[in-house]
């Protein structure tokens, strides 16, 4: 008889005790062992497997807390890249304006200092014509006297006489007069 029937017959009783013999079961010392090993487990699953596992889920969640972290972080230093990315972006387009403003205001200071410049020239030169009209007036001036002066002594030497002042006056001004149209 295999030992599965031998289990599965009503009178068993008998037949337990047969079977422990036939391996050698001492029940005394069975009982003692399976209350032994009961308390070892109840031992180890209170001071060692609940502190085990607590310690092994702990360490989990600082895993789980860990990768969840470090996602995060991931997350934003990609945003943080991607700000600084925009700051470039807007700190360059902003440098482009300011130097197309210079550029635009560099011309417009230029073109007015071109603009002043021809101005200041212009005005030189006309009030060095003016100038040169001036000088020119002047220089005619004395040189008329002076004609006037030698034609009076050329008048006095040919005439022989001391001329009066008021012949010497009259005949400056017949002599501009008719230089003045002349000239």
């Amino acid at each position: 008889m295999n030992a599965l029937a031998f289990l599965a017959e009503p009178d068993s009783g008998g037949q337990i005790q047969q079977l422990a013999n036939t391996f050698g079961v001492d029940w005394p010392h069975l009982i003692s062992q399976v209350i032994s090993f009961s308390i070892v487990c109840i031992l180890l699953q209170r001071f060692a497997y609940k502190p085990i596992l607590k310690m092994l889920e702990e360490r989990r969640r600082q895993i789980a807390q860990g990768l969840a972290d470090t996602a995060r972080i991931t997350a934003e230093l990609a945003e943080t890249a991607n700000q600084r990315q925009q700051v470039l972006l807007q700190a360059n387009t902003q440098a482009t304006k300011l130097i197309e403003e210079a550029h635009t205001a560099a011309a417009r200071v230029r073109q007015q200092e071109t603009q002043k410049a021809i101005a200041a020239g212009e005005q030189i030169l006309v009030k060095s014509r003016e100038a040169a009209a001036q000088e020119h007036a002047r220089m005619l001036l004395e040189l008329k006297r002076e004609v006037g002066q030698l034609v009076i002594q050329t008048a006095a030497t040919v005439a022989g006489r001391i001329l009066t002042p008021e012949d010497q006056r009259r005949m400056a001004e017949e002599t501009v007069k008719q230089l003045t149209p002349a000239a």
